[in-house]
């Protein structure tokens, strides 16, 4: 059995059930969040392989 994971889809739950846990933390989830997808987007994910 194989499981793919993307990085985004895990994120974003995790981002969502801390969030949800603790509803304070939202700005800084979102700026990790929006900093993580940035710097993916720009450098690729060429080394972050998750299968």
């Amino acid at each position: 059995m194989q499981i793919n994971l993307s990085f985004a889809p895990v994120v974003s739950l995790i981002a969502g059930i801390l969030i949800l846990a603790a509803p304070r933390l939202l700005n800084y989830i979102v700026a990790l969040y929006l900093i993580v997808m940035g710097l993916v987007g720009l450098f690729g994910t060429g080394a972050l392989h998750l299968h």
